[in-house]
């Protein structure tokens, strides 16, 4: 009998459920007896004991079906620590519910500061595998994590709207994308959307190159310009600040965000008309794309072989298109950023797209 603790933590994204499918039926499959501990909103289920016993039931017709049944929340890693307001040690708190549960062995599946967490618990004794989602893409240690193809999907789809109404308007459109410190979900819906202009938070922007583009298009006889802008995005004044200088500026801006800023800039200095849209959260919701339905499913099937064979302390992740186990403590407390030098940046430039550098 394997005893199997799960838990989502972290933003919710698409194929979550696909992935824990994967898992669950790889183990059922098997032959082995297993039970299935569903821990509630991610961590703080792990560290209250609110638990649900699952079975195969329960992850059936949930290959298509976004966000998480198992409900997620955010627990800050650099708080993880600290006691609750009632005093509680939380990693204590975690480690007895495991051994209370005589748990085998507990699968996560969460993004940077969730495997932070998972390899925090690793060190303290427990059984961990986990599985990477994000839709930023930034997890160090795989080329890919499951919920990023569906979230440039929704982007793309955003972006492809827009230009109808540019160019019907002959407008100067911003479409912000997710993606505070790293920039492959921007830049992958802005090529795939035909964005003239591209945002990264790893290429600081001037704002009067941003403009060179726009007339240069203009010139040139289109009416219209598409701007794809990471939220993180920023420009190479704020870059040359200090982190702590950063946050006070955006904590006095005007602006709600990074590109009403852009926009603003734009106008005053081109006078044309500038929008902005947000698609926001949509980003991360709806059903996952067939891609991410079967990469999860692939990353589950491996994290269930882990199990089934005992080998634990690791995270499956995706390098040079194989399923690879990688070590949790090369994968904890690095991000997987977008090299400004890499072939895809320069093919882009190549097409004609401006970063604003």
């Amino acid at each position: 009998m394997k005893r199997i603790g799960m838990l989502t933590s972290g933003g919710d994204c698409q194929a979550l459920n696909a992935a824990m499918r994967g898992v669950v039926k790889t183990l059922a499959h098997s032959g082995e007896a297993v039970e299935i501990y569903g821990f509630l909103d991610g961590y703080k289920g792990l560290i209250y004991g609110n638990f649900q016993m699952l079975t195969g039931k329960d992850f059936s017709g949930i290959l298509t079906k976004g966000g998480t049944i198992l409900g997620s929340s955010r627990t800050p890693f650099k708080t993880i620590q600290e006691p609750d307001e009632n005093g509680l040690d939380k990693v204590d708190a975690m480690k007895q519910n495991y051994f209370k549960l005589r748990l085998d062995v507990l699968v996560v599946l969460g993004g940077n500061g969730s495997h932070k967490t998972a390899n925090l618990l690793r060190e303290e004794g427990l059984n961990i595998v986990t599985l990477p989602k994000t839709i930023d893409n930034d997890l160090w240690g795989t080329d890919m994590t499951f919920g990023f193809q569906s979230a440039v999907d929704i982007a793309t789809e955003c972006i492809d709207c827009i230009h109808t109404t540019a160019a019907s308007h002959g407008r100067v459109f911003i479409v912000e994308v997710m993606g505070h410190k790293v920039g492959w979900l921007t830049l992958n819906a802005g090529m795939a959307g035909g964005a003239d202009i591209i945002l990264l938070p790893e290429i600081p922007y001037d704002i009067k190159k941003v403009v060179q583009k726009i007339e240069e298009r203009e010139k040139n006889g289109s009416k219209f310009t598409i701007i794809a802008v990471a939220e993180g995005a920023i420009s190479k004044e704020t870059a040359k600040l200090s982190k702590k200088e950063q946050k006070k500026k955006a904590a006095e801006s005007k602006y709600p965000s990074v590109s009403y800023e852009v926009a603003d800039e734009i106008f005053k200095r081109t006078g044309r008309e500038v929008r902005v849209t947000v698609p926001g959260h949509t980003q991360r919701g709806g059903s996952p794309c067939p891609y991410d339905r079967v990469f999860a499913s692939r990353l589950g099937a491996e994290a269930g072989k882990l199990i089934l064979k005992g080998e634990y302390g690791f995270m499956v992740g995706y390098r040079n298109r194989e399923i690879v186990k990688v070590p949790l403590d090369e994968v904890a407390g690095k991000l997987k950023y977008l090299d400004p030098k890499s072939t895809i940046i320069e093919e882009a430039k190549l097409l004609g797209i401006s970063f604003g550098d």
